[in-house]
């Protein structure tokens, strides 16, 4: 899949002090040319020591502090990102911020349950909720549909698809992960029918089974081996696409 010149003007993505938003970033800041604004959002900043090397070493890029699952934490993070973008909006949201706790049908209780739905799930459809008007108002005038005019990209996982289940045996040793993956999935469905007449688009994307921290040592890939392929498929995003559950490298998953 080609990449475009431009990505888009204005990218706001979740969870970036490490793993997959982390190289989101890195890889963003390296395009050509890169989006006029990379807001990268963490639960700590201060301590984000790559993320605050990058942002002495680029102009583009400002480090906000975020934690998804609070509510003020999301209304403060707001009016920041109003003041940066102004009247051309917010271009494409990535909820890309989220935990894993593993646990079988033996181990699984109603607290991990409602953590992962809450962080994975929950936090998502809220997260974007609060963004919409920015989402709004970048694509007012624009023609098409993605990253160039207004996108939310939800970071899930093929772990979500219900017609693999049988095929990943490791969903047994996850069920919290992989239930509130699936209901962020039911989370696009609904955003993409909701917003189509806005212009906004919305999909779900497998970035991989990556070695990350929450991916761990057995996953079979690197960051730097899926990065590239993600950033190509967000400046592919069009109006075919909405509503879609993609991987990384731009091919369908069955939901």
């Amino acid at each position: 899949m080609a990449h475009r010149p431009q990505l888009c003007r204005s990218i706001l993505i979740t969870g970036c002090s490490r793993g997959i938003g982390l190289g989101l970033v890195r890889g963003l800041l390296a395009t050509s040319p890169p989006p006029d604004l990379v807001l990268a959002t963490c639960r700590d900043p201060e301590k984000a020591q790559e993320l605050q090397q990058l942002q002495k070493q680029y102009s583009n890029i400002r480090v906000l502090q975020l934690d998804v699952v609070s509510e003020k934490s999301i209304k403060a993070v707001l009016k920041e990102v109003e003041d940066l973008v102004g009247e051309k909006g917010l271009n494409c949201l990535i909820n890309n911020a989220g935990i894993n706790i593993s646990a079988s049908l033996d181990e699984v209780t109603t607290q991990t349950m409602l953590t992962l739905y809450e962080t994975n799930t929950v936090a998502q459809l809220m997260v974007t909720k609060a963004f919409l008007p920015l989402l709004r108002k970048a694509a007012q005038g624009g023609t098409g549909m993605g990253c160039h005019r207004a996108a939310i990209v939800n970071i899930s996982s093929d772990s979500a698809s219900m017609q693999l289940v049988e095929v990943k045996k490791l969903c047994l040793q996850v069920y919290p992960y992989w239930i509130a993956k699936a209901a962020l999935n039911m989370v696009t469905r609904c955003l993409a029918a909701d917003l189509k007449s806005d212009g906004i688009l919305c999909i779900s994307l497998h970035p991989g089974w990556i070695q990350t921290d929450m991916g761990g040592k057995m996953a079979p890939l690197k960051i730097q081996d899926t990065i590239p392929g993600i950033l190509s498929v967000l400046a592919s995003l069009c109006d075919t696409h909405n509503g879609s559950f993609l991987d990384w490298q731009g091919e369908t998953l069955p939901w």
